[in-house]
């Protein structure tokens, strides 16, 4: 209770990052298409008294679009978020939020200058007290409204072009469930008709890079609504997993006794209700999610159709997907071959970077081997496995960005499907992050994974610090022995050359070794400290 108590009251203090800000959810906002909302700390928008940003208008990509999505207009995402706004914060420096009042990954402090990297660690190696921890700030996020952010429940011709808002409250983690549907849900056309081949999370270039945004912004509202900012995402390795080593009622929940496609009653999770899993309703409604419950999640592990999905992926199959090159290739979608990214998005063969739908590796196994709420794209995120397993994937993108090092280059610019291009704003998010600007290593973004961490220069830095703390402690006996050295220096060198005048000549016995024919001058003698 106590815990619940101080999320509620930290949640109310502190801005989030989602979707539709609270304050830009009114007729005001959306007919004039601006949101950008006053800074607290100084009252003015986006807290250009302060210099931390200014109203700007958007600036949208004009790079040519993949011919996946052969419509214009019909879809609110399209050209994200001007359908609904065309003037936000932009803000400057570290600052981040849609009133520039956070700091971006990476950064803390007043004045965002500090630099911070936190640490993701295994699931399977947390402490007790740390893994419950864990499972207690997830079943919290679940029972806490978002005081920042609300969704819309229906398009913006739907709300009469701004006139008659339609926007609903949600907790903090069904906030996330919902970004998810949002982004992967069909486009209605009307009527019946849907447009199924579109998706802005997922089958395209944007994928890892999205799903980056949509950890760290997870991971940030955990720490908010807990006060735990050391809080991080744990990971599930399941590399060569026989079974699902985290499906029970000790970590994410085990199977029920008597119906085995849900839940044990053990499990906090349990009682969780799940949103937005049901596509062809709404599509048949023209309708967007609204976010009420329908029913328990839904998990069975194994059980699965054993033709798409045969096992769980190998170590081997890591590897190879980490072999590959290119990140993106061809058609840029689920039928690319030899891509980095369609291959551990799982829809192409991780031992050929061959495409084949048909089949389910890596990224796409998990999901189809849950055989339940994480096995349909749009409803996926209900079931909390799906934060510690995209934590995993993410530490393969890692791995695959420290291996290959590409240029911002190497991500698309151009021809990408409808939202992937490198400058396009990702869906849903407000405020805004192009796909490009998480194509880099975690590191930048302020985060690393304890297994791929390098122990061996961390402990040469361990092993140096104590003598450069020692070395600044002494340095002003340092110098002044350097100087009275050089000093003793000099007067001995003018002994002895007094010395060899007084003999006044030299034998052949006592020649220099170089002479100035040998370069003598070019001779130089260094010293590092």
């Amino acid at each position: 209770m106590l815990l619940f108590a101080l999320g509620f009251l930290l949640v109310i203090l502190q801005p989030s990052t989602g979707q539709f800000p609270r304050v830009c959810a009114n007729v005001q906002s959306l007919r004039s298409k601006e949101c950008c909302p006053s800074w607290d700390g100084d009252g003015s928008p986006c807290g250009e008294l302060s210099n931390r940003g200014s109203c700007q208008n958007i600036l949208l990509s004009q790079a040519p679009l993949g011919p996946q999505f052969p419509f214009s207009g019909v879809d609110d995402r399209e050209d994200w978020p001007s359908v609904f706004y065309n003037r936000t914060c932009r803000c400057e420096g570290n600052f981040m939020g849609f009133s520039c009042g956070e700091c971006k990954f990476g950064f803390s402090g007043l004045n965002c200058t500090e630099r911070q990297v936190k640490t993701r660690r295994n699931i399977l190696q947390l402490t007790t007290s740390e893994k419950n921890k864990f499972l207690a700030y997830l079943n919290l996020a679940k029972n806490i409204p978002s005081q920042d952010y609300v969704i819309a429940t229906g398009t913006y011709t739907q709300m009469n072009n701004g006139s008659n808002p339609m926007f609903r409250d949600i907790n903090v983690y069904d906030l996330f469930v919902w970004m998810h549907y949002y982004a992967s849900r069909d486009t209605l056309l009307g009527g019946s008709n849907v447009w199924r081949d579109i998706d802005f999370a997922h089958e395209a270039p944007g994928f890892l890079p999205w799903h980056r945004a949509f950890l760290l912004m997870w991971e940030r509202q955990i720490q908010r609504i807990t006060g735990d900012e050391n809080f991080t995402i744990p990971y599930w390795d399941w590399r060569d997993a026989e079974d699902c080593e985290v499906c029970n009622d000790e970590y994410m929940g085990g199977r029920h006794p008597t119906n085995p496609n849900l839940l044990s009653p053990a499990s906090i999770f349990s009682s969780w209700q799940v949103i937005c899993t049901q596509s062809e309703e709404y599509n048949s409604q023209e309708a967007l999610c609204s976010a009420t419950s329908e029913g328990p999640i839904r998990r069975n592990p194994g059980n699965n159709d054993k033709s798409r999905t045969p096992r769980l992926p190998s170590s081997a199959d890591v590897e190879f997907c980490l072999s590959l090159t290119q990140y993106e290739s061809g058609p840029m979608d689920k039928m690319a071959n030899y891509s980095f990214r369609n291959t551990l998005e799982g829809f192409a063969d991780p031992q050929t970077a061959i495409s084949n739908p048909a089949q389910s590796g890596l990224h796409n196994a998990l999901h189809i081997y849950m055989n339940g709420s994480m096995s349909q794209v749009q409803g996926s995120a209900n079931d909390p496995i799906f934060v510690i397993h995209h934590a995993f994937v993410d530490s393969i993108f890692e791995r695959w960005l420290r291996r290959h090092r590409p240029m911002l280059e190497v991500y698309p610019a151009a021809n990408a499907p409808i939202g992937h291009n490198r400058e396009n704003y990702m869906v849903p998010f407000i405020p805004l992050y192009r796909n490009g600007e998480f194509f880099k290593t975690s590191r930048e973004l302020g985060y690393d994974y304890e297994y791929l961490q390098e122990p061996a220069v961390q402990s040469f830095e361990d092993f140096l610090t104590p003598y450069l703390q020692q070395a600044r402690q002494i340095w002003a006996w340092l110098v002044g022995a350097a100087v009275f050295g050089g000093i003793v220096t000099a007067v001995l060198t003018g002994l002895i050359k007094a010395c060899q005048k007084k003999k006044g000549g030299t034998s052949s016995e006592i020649q220099p070794l170089l002479t100035e024919s040998e370069d003598y001058n070019n001779i130089t003698y260094q010293s590092n400290f």
